[in-house]
């Protein structure tokens, strides 16, 4: 099937290029495209260290969701099958990219999500930003019975049912969580795996301490409204 690897990117200089090379040296059957998010650094440049690579330059930075959703645009527009989001910052294991494209292929999920949750995988993630996850997983779980354990990661994969709906309708802020239920209350199957995840070892994340508060306190008041909003 037809696959693109949307790699949303901001200022992401140290990392992009080996992020870039990893997916070309493993697959040779995916095309990768990454959003340069108005980087103010040299990311731009180092993304083109492949002459395949799809560079789409935003003139200013959109935040994650208009960045994803472009590249969800692109993908529709261009008729893939199979999208997967891959981060910049070399976080994410792209050996787990074979697995989450043949659940897809065989029609056994809609989206793919690498959990680092899911299964005790040593990842290490900071107390506030881990409170966070735990009550905003419960909370979907109670508002459409199903668990959810690793709602913020950014390592999907979707089909192109999937990337229709997120070509023509993506959040803004924090988008993981709110299309994670989105997805769930408009009866896609969602199934998550166990993937190991590295720690982040240059740059800067954008979601400092006080950000997982207003993260949480958002998220929340955003899934309620958006249960609410179905049930009207």
């Amino acid at each position: 099937m037809k696959t693109i690897i949307i790699i949303p990117a901001y200022n992401e200089q140290e990392t992009i290029k080996k992020v870039v090379n990893n997916i070309y040296e493993q697959y040779n059957d995916v095309d990768v495209a990454v959003i340069n998010d108005g980087s103010t650094d040299n990311t731009l440049n180092e993304a083109k260290c492949n002459k395949k690579v799809i560079i789409i330059d935003l003139p200013c930075n959109l935040g994650i969701g208009g960045a994803m959703q472009t590249g969800y645009l692109y993908a529709y527009r261009n008729n893939y099958e199979i999208a997967i989001q891959v981060d910049a910052d070399g976080q994410h294991d792209i050996s787990y990219i074979k697995q989450m494209r043949n659940i897809i292929e065989h029609g056994q999920s809609n989206m793919v999500i690498g959990s680092r949750f899911i299964e005790n995988t040593g990842y290490k993630q900071t107390f506030a930003r881990m409170l966070g996850i735990k009550i905003n997983s419960m909370i979907i779980k109670v508002l459409t019975k199903r668990r959810i354990y690793d709602i913020t990661s950014g390592f999907r994969a979707v089909d192109r049912d999937i990337i229709k709906c997120f070509a023509k309708d993506y959040p803004y802020d924090y988008p993981e969580p709110a299309t994670n239920m989105q997805m769930i209350i408009k009866g896609k199957n969602i199934k998550e795996i166990p993937v190991k995840m590295y720690n982040r070892t240059a740059g800067v994340s954008s979601i400092s301490p006080l950000k997982s508060v207003k993260y949480m306190l958002k998220v929340t008041l955003s899934l309620f409204l958006m249960k609410i909003k179905k049930d009207v």
